[in-house]
């Protein structure tokens, strides 16, 4: 069986080469990613005011509820005491139109 790396390069490989080339190839990455390492000391980054002002808003979304509690109470009250009404036409229209935004993907 030949590994895809010689594949590429017109040489065949049997399955024993095959695992002496990745124990040379796994010591030869060690070294490389040791001097690496010491570069990687020295990078910085740094992040513009909308990149600042996009994580505080992240950050002050992610802390409020995504819906309006209060009005969720009130349908709830509304659902229990029986006062809650359906208006199928409006209804129908959302519908509809829910369906003919999907239909636009």
């Amino acid at each position: 069986m030949a590994g895809i790396d010689n594949i590429r390069s017109g040489h065949t490989m049997t399955s024993s080469t095959r695992n002496s080339t990745r124990t040379e190839s796994n010591a030869s990455s060690g070294t490389q990613s040791s001097s690496q390492s010491g570069a990687t000391d020295k990078d910085a980054v740094s992040l513009s005011q909308q990149g600042k002002d996009i994580g505080a808003m992240h950050n002050q979304m992610s802390t409020q509820p995504s819906f309006d509690s209060a009005k969720v109470a009130a349908i709830k009250e509304a659902i229990a005491n029986g006062s809650y009404t359906v208006d199928p036409e409006k209804l129908a229209d959302n519908m509809i139109k829910f369906e003919d935004e999907l239909g636009g993907l």
